[in-house]
């Protein structure tokens, strides 16, 4: 096989990024489904697509003995797991309860959080652009909390619970598809159990098109992990920091627009503190080579 190019993994990071931005409309057409079990068809079909993926690849498997039942990595992995699927579930939930401008928000904030779980569990040193991005950043949240409470919980789950997993990620050994299929397959003994006892009361098998659109859920999460997979390794950490401010965006100008979202004034003013923060952040951390790669929790 051919090696990769880097422009090749710079397209495949753009795709990354462009498809987890439009995901919501995805989500809101299986508004019929509850939250509940659109999270349980992502995971089941997930488990589904990322095995066969997997066995196409003729993968071996002395990893699951090495990097997964193991004394040290079961227990992160069973959090990254919990973790993964507590983001999902609350973006779908934002979603379809019309608070897609929350969940942007959630995901402009996210870097911020890296950067903070990893001074007060890594013991990493904070660069100055970290410092004023961040606690500019942290000003726009105070004044869009002051008068936007109802939704804040939102951005903050968000935020919190993918910057968690990547803490316990950053202590794992496996690929991007070996751990989305070990974390799918961890949570698919609670959302296949559910999903049956749903039966005749769910929307799958109402409609060909309701199905279809069910299963692909799971591609709709493997497909842009997949791609981000292939452009990480290959690309600066900073050219991922920039563009993973890509899919927030396109998911707040989605909100606004297609989705008709109101954004009080407190709130618009509170953003454009945290887009200049993250701009200073991104700014002043690209030229000191410290923007982190991360994965997205979509």
């Amino acid at each position: 096989m051919a090696p990769i190019s880097r422009n090749q993994a710079l397209g495949a990071a753009v795709a990354a990024y462009l498809l987890w931005g439009f995901l919501p409309p995805f989500l809101a057409a299986l508004k019929p489904a509850g939250p509940l079990e659109i999270l349980a068809h992502r995971i089941v079909w997930s488990f589904v697509l990322v095995l066969i993926v997997l066995l196409a690849m003729r993968t071996r498997w002395d990893w699951l003995r090495t990097k997964v039942f193991t004394r040290r990595a079961l227990p992160t992995l069973l959090a990254a797991a919990a973790l993964i699927g507590t983001n999902w579930l609350v973006y779908i939930w934002a979603v379809n309860n019309h608070h897609v401008v929350e969940a942007s928000l959630g995901y402009f904030i996210n870097p911020l959080v890296n950067v903070l779980f990893g001074v007060l569990i890594f013991g990493e040193r904070l660069g100055l652009g970290a410092r004023i991005g961040g606690s500019t950043v942290l000003l726009g949240v105070v004044v869009i909390s002051a008068g936007n409470w109802d939704g804040l919980w939102v951005s903050l789950t968000l935020a919190c619970s993918f910057g968690l997993y990547g803490v316990v990620k950053k202590r794992s050994t496996l690929t991007a598809l070996q751990g989305l299929l070990i974390e799918s397959a961890f949570l698919t003994p609670l959302a296949l159990p559910y999903l049956l006892w749903l039966g005749p009361q769910g929307q799958f098998g109402t409609t060909w098109t309701m199905s279809l659109m069910l299963v692909a859920a799971g591609a709709v999460t493997a497909i842009p992990l997949w791609f981000f997979a292939v452009a990480a390794p290959r690309l600066q950490f900073g050219v991922l920091g920039v563009l993973q401010y890509v899919a927030p965006t396109i998911q707040f100008l989605l909100g606004i627009t297609l989705f008709g979202e109101h954004v009080s004034i407190s709130y618009w003013i509170g953003l454009v503190g945290v887009w200049i923060g993250s701009a200073i952040y991104l700014t002043m951390t690209i030229r000191d080579h410290e923007v982190p790669a991360v994965e997205e929790p979509c």
